[in-house]
């Protein structure tokens, strides 16, 4: 993940671990860029994530952009008051957390447009062959192209995020590799990385290509 696009947006079912992913990219972009944001295009309540990590992105100086009545106790469809800063404004780095299926991705849809106009932007599905919905490359496909459907963008790469939380052992990583291999193949696409939590990265480096390394996001407490 070294040369970013001007936006980056991460799609992934529920539990495919998609917003911790999102954390680490926008922590390892502002180490590149001056101005960086996150935004937070769920639209329903109960599925923010990124706003546990509101803190960090504060004393990274990394904006967050997401719904008003993230983590609060109003639980209706909202979308974030300044969502358009993710087009309007150029000079604006931006690491997109899609909605977790294609009723999510439809939030998306409103920009579509003009990040596909402006042409500087990757599309990245995250998978993980660990959640029920995604445990072989044929549902995994049909995630995908129900998220296409839904944000009308379509994916250009995609990240193997395949783990078991705290539970995740080297072995588990290194078997979902034919996984995400296979998904590739299916949908012509390439995978941009897998990803490993950093106490495991030593013991996978040299066994996987385009590895990357990540903390895990804090829980609230």
């Amino acid at each position: 993940m070294k040369n970013f696009k001007r936006i980056t947006l991460l799609c992934g079912h529920y539990g495919s671990g998609k917003t911790n992913v999102v954390v680490n990219m926008a922590l390892m972009l502002k180490k590149q860029r001056d101005r960086v944001a996150i935004a937070d295009l769920d639209i329903v309540n109960p599925y923010f994530r990124t706003k546990d990590s509101s803190g960090e992105f504060e004393d990274n100086g990394i904006r967050l952009i997401c719904s008003e009545f993230a983590n609060s106790n109003v639980d209706i469809p909202a979308l974030p008051q300044d969502m358009y800063a993710i087009t309007d404004d150029r000079e604006l780095s931006v690491i997109i957390d899609v909605g977790g299926d294609d009723r999510g991705a439809l939030a998306l849809g409103r920009l579509a447009p003009q990040i596909i106009d402006e042409n500087d932007y990757e599309m990245l599905m995250v998978i993980n062959c660990y959640r029920p919905l995604t445990r072989d490359a044929e549902s995994t496909i049909e995630v995908m192209r129900e998220i296409e459907y839904a944000s009308r963008m379509k994916f250009t790469g995609i990240v193997n995020n395949s783990n078991l939380g705290d539970a995740t052992t080297p072995d588990d990583v290194l078997s979902s590799v034919s996984y995400a291999n296979e998904v590739s193949k299916l949908s012509d696409l390439p995978i941009v990385c897998t990803t490993v939590e950093e106490k495991l990265y030593n013991d996978l480096c040299d066994k996987i290509e385009d590895l990357l390394p990540l903390s895990l996001q804090a829980r609230p407490v």
